[in-house]
């Protein structure tokens, strides 16, 4: 009976772990699945543990501590940091808006093309604002849930309905990952989010998880969100094996595949393919709007001391709610600057091994020793730490 309450409880884990499911994170594992067949599943499995063991590090922090993250970064650590963060954070959240904006248009477009992309993009984004300011964390969470089940359920449909022994199966040799490490890293770096991951802790909050008795729980949460998640790239990267054409690329991969799926299997299949590609990029949209605000207030409002005096009639919070929806829509018209996405790269990278180097500090020295890591989770934040300091490493030399 514990266990079956423990499931009707969960809730933000599904929310921050579609949150960091978006286009580009669809699109490498269509990209994977037509060139390689299903031979990287494993690194979507990877990516999705690390992200699971980064986000349980985070829900201990704040469990443990009483305090989010950040304020745990400005009361431990140089404040330079801070200022880096921020300035991470307007170039992350001022692009990625864009991009979000962009998918959910071109999803849209593809279901009903009355619209242009743009139009629905703009919509897209207005929507979202309206849901955030004007519904309840309850409301925002539901409808979560249902955009989750929603994208779960029509790529399952069709994974059943395909024909298996055309797809095959395949191992993956050192030569493979070495020929294909671009993929690799992003399916690995992409799965589950990066920023958005610092979300977690004031959906917890709103879930009214304030201590550590919820921190069973709170795992169980993300447990089940990342499996599920997990299994959504997955399907999609099986998908696109027997029916993504290699030529494609970036988010028009995503439409030939609903093309070549209404051929193979029945028109039906295209439209709800398109419908579960809609209800990710969405529900990536409508969580990045919802949660990034937090951190935009909790990094500039550095007075703030105690988490639960934050919520979405903070002047603050709006602003930054405006800021991530309203300007990047010029984007869409103007094109992305070169030098912001360069900049935008360059900080990036470094921002993964950061937070799993701070999890390693905060969960093993601040903290009560009752809470602290163990060989298991160390080991775990670990090699999180090495895999993200080798993409970084990466791209700085690329």
């Amino acid at each position: 009976m514990k266990q079956l309450r423990a499931l009707t409880l969960i809730g933000p884990g599904f929310v921050v772990a579609a949150t960091g499911l978006g286009a580009g994170d669809l699109v490498a594992a269509a990209v994977s699945g037509a060139k390689l067949g299903t031979q990287l599943l494993w690194a979507i499995a990877f990516g999705a543990v690390i992200k699971l063991a980064l986000n349980e590090g985070l829900a201990r922090w704040q469990l443990a501590s009483g305090t989010s993250l950040l304020t745990g970064w400005l009361q431990h650590l140089p404040r330079w940091i801070n200022y880096y963060f921020l300035a991470y954070l307007f170039i992350w959240a001022f692009l990625v808006g864009a991009a979000l904006m962009a998918a959910c248009g071109l999803a849209a477009n593809a279901l009903f093309p009355q619209l242009s992309i743009n139009s629905w993009a703009s919509l897209h984004s207005l929507l979202a604002i309206a849901l955030v300011l004007f519904g309840r964390y309850s409301l925002f969470e539901q409808a979560m849930k249902a955009l989750i089940l929603l994208m779960f359920a029509t790529v399952m449909a069709a994974l059943l309905a395909s024909d298996w022994s055309s797809i095959g199966s395949s191992s993956t040799t050192l030569g493979d990952i070495s020929e294909n490490f671009n993929l690799v890293m992003a399916l690995i770096g992409g799965v589950g989010g990066s920023v958005t991951l610092l979300c977690y802790g004031y959906w917890m909050r709103e879930k009214g998880w304030h201590n550590t008795d919820s921190l069973k729980i709170a795992r169980i949460d993300l447990l089940v969100a990342y499996s599920i998640t997990a299994l959504f790239g997955m399907g999609i990267m099986i998908l696109a094996a027997q029916s993504a054409p290699e030529s494609e690329s970036g988010t028009h991969i995503l439409i030939a595949m609903a093309d070549q799926l209404g051929l193979l299997l029945s028109p039906v299949f295209k439209e709800l393919f398109l419908i579960g590609v809609w209800a990710a990029v969405f529900s990536s949209m409508l969580g990045v709007w919802q949660g990034v605000p937090y951190i935009f207030t909790d990094s500039t409002a550095q007075w703030r001391s105690k988490l639960s005096k934050m919520d979405s009639s903070d002047k603050g919070y709006r602003l930054a709610l405006l800021y991530i929806a309203i300007p990047p829509i010029a984007l869409l018209y103007l094109g992305k600057p070169v030098w912001l996405i360069i900049l935008y790269s360059v900080t990036g990278a470094l921002f993964m091994p950061f937070l799993a180097l701070t999890l390693l500090y905060l969960n093993n020295r601040i903290i009560k020793p009752s809470l602290r890591y163990g060989l298991i989770s160390n080991s775990a934040i670990v090699v999180a730490l090495l895999v993200f300091s080798y993409i970084g490493a990466h791209y700085f030399l690329s």
